[in-house]
């Protein structure tokens, strides 16, 4: 209004001092909307460049290193489980992919004890520290799985045990008075233990894999890789993609996912690997003079570390150095979302 009246007001001298005051009584709608559309104009139509170049260091990129304080303080969780028979060496590679003993191993117990009647669920937490990072890893084991003659609906008490993790997380998130940080125990990665057949899938493995795609990050291994020469491998490997291929099964890291051509390229590279042929080891041998982890057998020593010998190396890359991030963030914004929405749909369907 001030600028109004000294667009309307002529300077004292020019004229009687009644005037300026006659001219400020006038009722001023017009140049209001035309101010009010002028500041509105460099708000929404013209907002400044995107990439504003700075006259100076601000400290912006100081953000990286309190998130890094944050979290170092705080810790992260990471909760993965592992599915397959018994014998295919789950527990040896969870304890191989993290360096230390957070998995259950069986002390040689009885033939009824080994062999459950059902599948049964088993998790196991640890917390592990790595240069004053902190990460609560969660190990959740599915003995029983495929063992028995009658596998239908094995995988039942499996889809169960996810939902219940998801609904339990929902339950805190609308609570009216919630926690600040919501224990995670939700399941992020599930790693598919495939058997060394060298030939198809078995139906049993597709429809896992079809039910479990849609709920979890599914990531399949061929188990004991050792077991089979380089061709039969590559040859076991090639049907397994065109039977994932076939039936429309949609491991991780998905295709739908990728948010950028980076992404793209870097995930179309891992999905040529994927199924990872592995071979899990706990024991250290000498090799050349240095201590490496490895499967000592007559014809030599197999590196479970070393790219030439096993795609191990691969596998923990994808689950720990890159994707780890990736592997929560799915499961937040995909999965568990998924979930939550149709958990939401029922609660508020009438009758």
């Amino acid at each position: 209004r001030g600028v109004q009246a000294q667009r309307l007001c002529p300077p004292r001298g020019a004229g009687s001092s009644l005037e300026p005051e006659e001219r400020s009584m006038e009722p001023p709608a017009a140049p209001e909307e035309e101010e009010e559309e002028e500041e509105a104009v460099p708000l929404s139509v013209a907002p400044g460049p995107v990439g504003c170049q700075l006259f100076g260091y601000v400290g912006i990129e100081a953000v990286l290193d309190q998130m890094k304080i944050k979290t170092m303080k705080t810790g992260f969780e990471f909760n993965i489980m592992v599915v397959g028979q018994s014998g295919l060496g789950k527990s040896t590679m969870v304890n191989t992919l993290f360096k230390s003993k957070v998995s259950r191993k069986s002390s040689q117990p009885g033939q009824e004890e080994r062999i459950p009647k059902t599948v049964q669920l088993q998790s196991i937490t640890h917390v592990i520290e790595e240069k004053g990072v902190k990460m609560k890893l969660t190990v959740t084991d599915t003995p029983g799985f495929g063992d028995q003659i009658n596998n239908e609906n094995c995988w039942d008490p499996i889809i169960k045990y996810i939902n219940e993790q998801y609904e339990r997380y929902l339950r805190e998130e609308i609570l009216i008075t919630r926690k600040r940080k919501i224990p995670d125990t939700r399941v992020h990665g599930c790693v598919y233990f495939v058997p060394p057949t060298g030939h198809w899938l078995r139906p049993l493995d597709l429809e896992f894999m079809r039910r479990l795609s849609k709920i979890v990050n599914v990531v399949p291994v061929i188990a004991k890789a050792d077991t089979l020469t380089l061709e039969e491998r590559a040859e076991f490997k090639q049907r397994i993609q065109e039977d994932l291929k076939t039936h429309t099964i949609s491991v991780y890291p998905q295709e739908d996912f990728d948010q950028d051509p980076e992404d793209r390229a870097l995930n179309d590279r891992i999905r040529e690997k994927i199924p990872f042929a592995v071979v899990g080891a706990d024991q250290e041998h000498q090799v050349n003079g240095k201590r490496v982890l490895g499967r000592k057998t007559k014809w030599g020593i197999i590196e479970v570390e070393n790219p030439a010998h096993c795609e191990f190396p691969l596998l923990r890359d994808l689950l720990i150095r890159s994707h780890l991030q990736d592997l929560k963030d799915i499961t937040h914004n995909v999965h568990y979302e998924s979930y939550r929405v149709r958990r939401l749909n029922e609660s508020n369907r009438p009758g």
